[in-house]
């Protein structure tokens, strides 16, 4: 976004980007517990905003992020309890995930391990050379664009995690890492509305589609 403020502290619908994602997140049967990874420097703020006032019961710890995105999700990781079978991996700047997809992705992932919310390229991929030039269309059919939630066997996602660092893996989802033990990872298919709010346009889309949602509330 290029300001100050961290994306998922941004306001969105009148709250921060990252309490739209926890709503849903709280309302879910299939969740029990949550853990934050959070900026350093914000995690005093979740703590007296997020955590105290009580909105978010299922919110049990607020861990300190790391330097990248793989960083922070192995933070958390530590702090999940050695009895717990299934994590739910999700990117507080996506606010629109549903319960619906929290459910089929659990699902999958019970049954097969390792699953995400991802959807089938539709625009036609181009593989461009270094000097800008074309040099062939790509078969998208076999192409998906990874989204989250995704979820793993605990014991899966920690072996992903601990070979990444001891190899010095930088990857830019979890499954990847799972894919990299040789665990297979199945998809879910979301929806278009599950942006990933990255850029300043991506805040009008947001608000474009909360504005939907909450109208069809209110109609049914």
């Amino acid at each position: 976004m290029g300001g100050p403020i961290p994306k998922q502290f941004l306001a969105l619908g009148g709250r921060p980007i990252l309490l739209q994602a926890l709503r849903i997140l709280q309302a879910s049967p299939v969740i029990h517990e949550i853990i934050l990874a959070v900026p350093q420097a914000e995690r005093q703020y979740c703590l007296n905003h997020i955590v105290a006032p009580g909105e978010f019961g299922k919110v049990t710890k607020v861990v300190d992020g790391g330097e990248q995105r793989q960083d922070s999700v192995r933070h958390a990781l530590a702090e999940v309890s050695e009895d717990t079978e299934i994590v739910l991996v999700h990117d507080a700047v996506r606010p629109f995930l549903t319960e619906d997809m929290i459910r089929k992705v659990v699902e999958a992932a019970t049954e097969y391990g390792a699953a995400i919310i991802a959807l089938p390229m539709r625009d036609t991929v181009k593989y461009v050379a270094p000097d800008g030039v074309i040099e062939r269309t790509v078969d998208r059919r076999p192409l998906w664009l990874a989204q989250t939630p995704q979820a793993f066997r605990r014991v899966w996602l920690e072996e992903g995690h601990r070979k990444a660092l001891l190899d010095g893996t930088q990857a830019t989802d979890d499954a990847h890492l799972v894919e990299l033990i040789g665990k297979p990872v199945v998809v879910v298919e979301g929806s278009g509305e599950n942006i990933k709010v990255t850029r300043p346009e991506d805040l009008v889309i947001g608000e474009a589609i909360l504005s939907s949602r909450v109208a069809a509330r209110s109609a049914g």
